[in-house]
């Protein structure tokens, strides 16, 4: 009961942030022309603040404290990125959930009652039905866009990355329901997040100012040394080959995406990517290196 309290938990207030965010790149993708999908976005953006929230109630005392000082949760930036990407997109976001998160504590050996159990069971009860319809959401909007029946900001692969995201949560949380709460092996972990990092460098490649010619061929190397990663990873005999040499490569890209917040949040860097994207991509490699370094 306590492994699967503190699974539900720590899943939530990483991807439950992740979901709503997704939301709101979508929803800050669609045209006037698409008006029934940039309500159904903004549904899905509220709905997973809502979970977040929940969570965040819940988890005082409850969360392993490696996973409050991941930098997954949040980051020095994400405060003021959310305030930049408010303003500039007019898409409302509930600030308050960052703060929020700051004021978690862990806590020392508890006991998880039975009440607490059920109100985590009911969350990712809740959870799960918005990620359905999420997932069904994206799906839908990639194929109109594949279709040529629609033109959003995002590209089709951004649409493919983020309904694999979304999936992967959907896949834990009906896991932790079933009582298997083992999540991946290293070699899974390894094929799944080595393919989120190189196509974050691919995407920062492409949004990025024509101009910014170092930034882009630095990009451009990530983005070959993760798919030479990926390469080994699905050939691996040894589900761990990789851990190291993954783990070296996540944190020189943590830092160059750490720049690249710093650089666009202080309108340094030439690009159209919006504040909290860069922000979003930092807390997904922070979360993949806690992943390889436990």
């Amino acid at each position: 009961m306590d492994r699967y309290v503190t699974l539900s938990l720590e899943l939530h207030l990483f991807f439950a942030r992740i979901m709503k965010e997704h939301a709101l790149f979508l929803e800050a993708g669609f045209t006037s022309a698409n008006e029934e999908f940039v309500r159904k976005a903004d549904f899905y953006k509220r709905g997973f603040e809502s979970v977040l929230r929940r969570a965040i109630g819940l988890s005082h005392g409850i969360t392993d404290q490696s996973v409050l000082e991941s930098g997954e949760l949040f980051t020095e930036f994400t405060a003021n990125a959310e305030r930049q990407t408010q303003c500039f997109t007019g898409i409302p976001i509930d600030r308050e959930l960052t703060a929020m998160a700051a004021r978690l504590r862990c806590g020392g050996p508890c006991r998880v009652s039975p009440v607490l159990c059920r109100q985590v069971r009911q969350l990712n009860e809740t959870a799960l039905r918005l990620l359905d319809g999420l997932i069904g959401f994206k799906e839908t909007t990639l194929k109109r866009v594949l279709a040529c029946r629609m033109f959003t900001m995002n590209y089709p692969l951004l649409l493919e990355h983020i309904i694999r995201e979304a999936k992967l949560y959907r896949t834990f949380l009906r896991d932790a329901e079933r009582c298997c709460l083992d999540g991946q092996t290293m070699k899974e972990t390894e094929v799944f997040w080595n393919q989120i990092m190189m196509e974050h460098a691919q995407f920062i490649r492409g949004l990025l100012d024509p101009t910014e010619d170092a930034l882009i061929k630095t990009s451009d190397a990530f983005a070959q040394e993760y798919a030479a990663l990926l390469a080994r990873a699905r050939e691996a005999n040894d589900a761990a080959m990789g851990r190291q040499e993954a783990l070296k490569e996540t944190l020189r890209f943590r830092d160059f995406k750490t720049a690249g917040v710093q650089g666009i949040t202080g309108c340094k860097i030439r690009s159209v990517i919006l504040p909290l994207l860069a922000d979003h991509v930092l807390r997904e490699a922070n979360h993949y290196i806690r992943l390889l370094s436990a």
